[in-house]
């Protein structure tokens, strides 16, 4: 019984499907196979169920996965106990963030970040918030950059910015000659709003009471600020960006963007960790790489910004 079986039994079990793995743990199919069957073999169990339609865990096998996670998670908070009493700012860091934060966040500090420590490998997926909170949970990821909501009170929360939503409006909206966006005056628009689940859409749609929204969810699930930007582009509807975004718009394109009017709505960027988090050398070294690369303006709420 190895350490390496308890890997490939939950990567089996999480994927529920051995090729998949296999690739996953960076093996072949047949040699992770082979080391599940060995592993039963000893144990005198079956723990998937094996068909042409799914793999499934037998109730034996349950027992043995969850046993076989508490194994792995033993494994590694040794090694991240070691490493923070050496203070090493170098191995894999995992850290999930959302999608409508990374695009504008990640090549603000990253790059300066590999140069600044190369042995540090930062492992960055792309999830939404739910996802974040599961990934954290099981330990799939030590930290992640989220947005302050409900439903996070069980993580532990450091503060990196505040960042505004901002209307892109196309030259052919009736807002377009505005100078600020008003709550009121966005109602009746054709919008371009990204799908239920993300927290981007769901703080704006609460914030502006849009009533259009169910509209857009039912026509518009394309799910990318990017995309709904070229839409805009185009000469059709409104959507919104985050602040961040302003700095990598063209001349043209910023001729686009409102600001909201008084109070502005702002959500706050956070990061999370869990209460058995270890490694607070490298997530103070990622907290200082953003916070030094964001505007400085962004590093605290003003009295004109309303936080959603």
């Amino acid at each position: 019984m190895t350490l390496q079986q308890m890997q490939y039994v939950t990567a089996v079990n999480r994927l529920r499907h051995f090729a998949r793995a296999a690739k996953e743990c960076g093996v072949t199919q047949p040699t992770l196979s082979a080391m599940i069957r060995k592993l039963e073999e000893e144990l005198g169990v079956a723990i998937f169920e094996r068909s042409s339609q799914q793999v499934e865990p037998t109730p034996a096998g349950l027992l043995v996965i969850e046993e076989a996670q508490a194994m792995l998670d033993c494994e590694r908070r040794i090694r991240d106990i070691i490493d923070e009493q050496r203070q090493s700012l170098c191995g894999t860091f995992r850290m999930g963030i959302l999608p409508t934060i990374a695009p504008y966040l990640l090549p603000r500090f990253m790059p300066w970040l590999g140069k600044r420590y190369p042995e540090l490998n930062l492992h960055v997926s792309e999830m939404k918030t739910e996802e974040i909170k599961d990934a954290l949970a099981r330990r799939d990821i030590d930290a992640a950059v989220a947005v302050n909501i409900d439903g996070l009170e069980g993580f532990t929360q450091t503060t990196l910015y505040y960042e505004q939503f901002v209307a892109y409006v196309s030259r052919e909206s009736s807002l377009f000659a505005r100078r600020n966006i008003v709550v009121s005056d966005i109602r009746n628009e054709s919008l371009w709003l990204l799908d239920e689940g993300h927290c981007f859409r769901d703080q704006l749609v609460k914030f502006c009471q849009l009533k259009a929204a169910d509209k857009s969810k039912s026509n518009y699930l394309l799910g990318s600020i990017e995309t709904f930007m070229r839409m805009v582009e185009s000469g059709n509807g409104i959507t919104f960006i985050p602040e961040l975004a302003l700095e990598q718009l063209t001349s043209q394109q910023k001729e686009l963007a409102r600001p909201f009017g008084l109070p502005i709505p702002v959500r706050e960027v956070v990061i999370l960790t869990t209460g058995k988090f270890i490694r607070k050398a490298i997530l103070d070294t990622i907290i200082n790489a953003i916070v030094t690369h964001v505007p400085e303006r962004m590093l605290r709420l003003n009295n004109t910004e309303q936080r959603i």
